[in-house]
């Protein structure tokens, strides 16, 4: 009798527990695209019943406008972002929300219907096709172009279109010409023009200017947030949810051809496109000290080219979570 009562109280203490750690599960939401493939193995456990005590809920938005409001009025406790609007954010709700891990490094790449880039130097003198006027694309190539010595303004001509798709319409019509585009659009363009070319990695070039420094920041396009009340009031399921999510993103990395029928299975691109841009979209899960050293750098250079775009000024030590 004895023995049965002191199972049942076990049995009882781990349903208390299952179902405190589902009540403290995060509401996550990430956009279609690099920062949500990281993602797929953890969905696809959810989903299958592998993690049922965990409680995870999650939501893929096909825009950031969505994004935002669901984070700033507490609808969701865990959101998948561009690495700028985290800072943008964190400003908004004056520090309601903290970095806990970047999730994408670039993804930006300079294409070309040609042979004629072959270094960044190559491209003095030349038109480029881009979109993303006044965010971040066109800091990352501002900088980078100045940092080899190019005047954005004088040595090259940049020509600003309003969508990728136009880049490469454009492109498709002259027969040649040199554009920059992100990452899985890359690939998606590759199929629609054969000839089109990876000249550049936006991400390498950046690395190559860091390479001497003491903190070397990063090229990033995505990182993860988490409000801050959450982070204070569930320590355990937050921990929990960074090691699930680590092995998500160690799944996405080691196992192409899976992690792509997963990332159209969820309708983030089609698998066709996922299985050739998994490997060029550098999906990670960096924390901690590194975290802090390429991200802050990351913002700084934004912030001398327009502070606007991280908010208005660079968030505080606290911005940055480490556990």
């Amino acid at each position: 009798m004895k023995r049965m009562l002191a199972l049942l109280v076990t049995v009882l203490m781990v349903c208390v527990c299952a179902l405190s750690l589902a009540e403290s599960a995060p509401r996550v939401i990430a956009l279609k695209g690099p920062t949500a493939m990281g993602m797929v193995q953890l969905m696809d456990r959810v989903d299958n019943g592998d993690l049922k005590d965990a409680g995870y809920s999650f939501t893929i938005a096909a825009a950031v406008d969505e994004v935002t409001p669901q984070i700033a009025q507490g609808n969701v406790d865990i959101a998948a972002v561009p690495a700028n609007l985290a800072a943008v954010l964190y400003n908004k709700t004056e520090g309601g929300v903290k970095v806990i891990g970047v999730n994408t490094l670039g993804v930006l790449y300079i294409v070309e219907n040609g042979e004629s880039v072959q270094s960044v130097e190559d491209l003095r003198g030349q038109t480029i096709y881009a979109s993303g006027k006044g965010a971040t694309p066109e800091y990352a190539l501002n900088y980078i172009l100045s940092a080899n010595g190019i005047d954005p303004e004088k040595d090259v001509t940049i020509e600003w279109k309003s969508e990728h798709a136009e880049c490469l319409q454009t492109l498709i019509a002259s027969g040649s010409g040199i554009a920059m585009l992100p990452q899985p659009f890359v690939t998606t363009a590759q199929t629609k023009l054969e000839s089109l070319r990876v000249a550049l990695d936006l991400t390498e070039e950046w690395d190559k200017l860091q390479a001497d420094a003491e903190n070397p920041s990063g090229l990033l396009t995505g990182v993860v947030i988490a409000r801050t009340a959450y982070i204070d009031e569930n320590p355990e399921a937050l921990a929990a949810f960074l090691d699930a999510y680590k092995i998500s993103v160690d799944f996405v990395s080691s196992d192409v051809e899976a992690a792509a029928a997963l990332v159209g299975a969820y309708d983030i691109v089609p698998e066709a496109v996922a299985v050739k841009a998994i490997p060029a979209c550098n999906i990670v899960l960096i924390e901690g000290g590194e975290l802090k050293d390429k991200l802050s750098g990351y913002l700084s250079v934004l912030f001398e080219q327009n502070p606007a775009s991280v908010g208005g000024q660079l968030p505080a030590d606290d911005f940055y979570f480490a556990r």
